[in-house]
């Protein structure tokens, strides 16, 4: 039963009154999930580098990017006007001698990834529907994945090219290229899991980017110093194993091993090739263990 016009209710039997307020059902297309998980995602990746969001909140993720990059065009700069026959630092190395800012990248922005749905309790909405728990998680750690990557990526593509206009060897400088990719994708992946389960555990953004430096900072000094100590004693067997306890080392490790950087080690010790091996599998079940405690998180948090 309705009303003869939208804004005059009918008397019903019993002295109540029925509206009618409008509203008519859908007929457009459904999207689905798959549309969900790609705008959650190119949200997410967006909001990293503060497009679509306030000018304040566009700044220190773009000038971090700017730092990340500048040192390569230095680089590039000085190989081409000297005729070096090798760029300064190769590929692989280059993300390792600028940890500090893809640390600070991190910090400021897997919080603001994750910590105001938790803290805003949106969380839920994003799990009516259509989008489930694991698009969710997923979405979210390959966004942020993406950002580190392009933060990471695109210095090395301005060293390739820079290389490439100093007439240096293709075939050197396209294989040094892809090391640097492959070393930057393990970087990203695992810095990435990381930083969201970190920032996940509280909804408060300003602790979130303290324990993400925490996380990231105290393990390698730790190890820094615990690897030099046993240099000094003699037990260079220990330094190469010690680095499988703090992130930004088990990609020195894995990238000093099998993609052709040196090592930032005591006098530069690199793991051996079993040691080597161990990095990368302890690397990847690190990877594999933030994406499931993340979803474990929201398991709870999704309630």
């Amino acid at each position: 039963m309705t009303s003869a016009h939208p804004t005059s209710p009918d008397a019903a039997p019993g002295g109540a009154y029925i509206h009618n307020i409008g509203y008519r059902h859908y007929d457009g297309p459904r999207l689905g999930r798959a549309y969900a998980r790609r705008s959650l995602f190119s949200q997410s990746l967006r909001g990293a580098f503060g497009l679509g969001r306030s000018a304040k909140s566009k700044v220190l993720p773009m000038l971090l990017f700017a730092v990340m990059c500048l040192p390569a065009a230095i680089m590039v700069a000085v190989t081409v006007v000297t005729k070096a026959g090798a760029l300064p630092v190769g590929y692989s190395r280059y993300a390792v001698y600028l940890q500090v800012v893809i640390g600070l990248f991190l910090a400021a922005q897997a919080p603001q990834s994750v910590s105001r749905d938790l803290r805003f309790k949106s969380v839920p909405l994003y799990f009516s529907r259509p989008i489930e728990r694991v698009d969710y998680v997923a979405s979210k750690f390959a966004a942020m994945a993406a950002a580190l990557f392009i933060l990471t990526g695109v210095p090395l593509l301005i060293l390739y090219i820079g290389a490439l206009l100093a007439k240096l060897d293709f075939l050197d400088q396209t294989k040094g290229l892809g090391q640097g990719v492959v070393a930057v994708v393990l970087l990203s992946l695992l810095f990435a899991g990381v930083g969201l389960v970190v920032s996940a555990v509280t909804p408060r953004r300003g602790f979130g980017v303290a324990a993400v430096i925490a996380v990231l900072t105290i393990p390698y000094g730790a190890v820094s110093a615990v690897q030099g100590i046993a240099f000094i004693q003699g037990n260079e067997s220990a330094v190469g194993w010690l680095g499988l306890f703090s992130p930004i080392t088990l990609i020195d490790g894995v990238q000093s091993t099998f993609l052709g950087g040196s090592s930032s080690f005591p006098n530069g010790l690199a793991p051996t090739t079993g040691a080597g091996f161990v990095y990368l599998l302890v690397t990847l079940a690190v990877i594999v263990g933030c994406y499931g405690l993340l979803m474990r998180r929201y398991r709870k948090a999704g309630l």
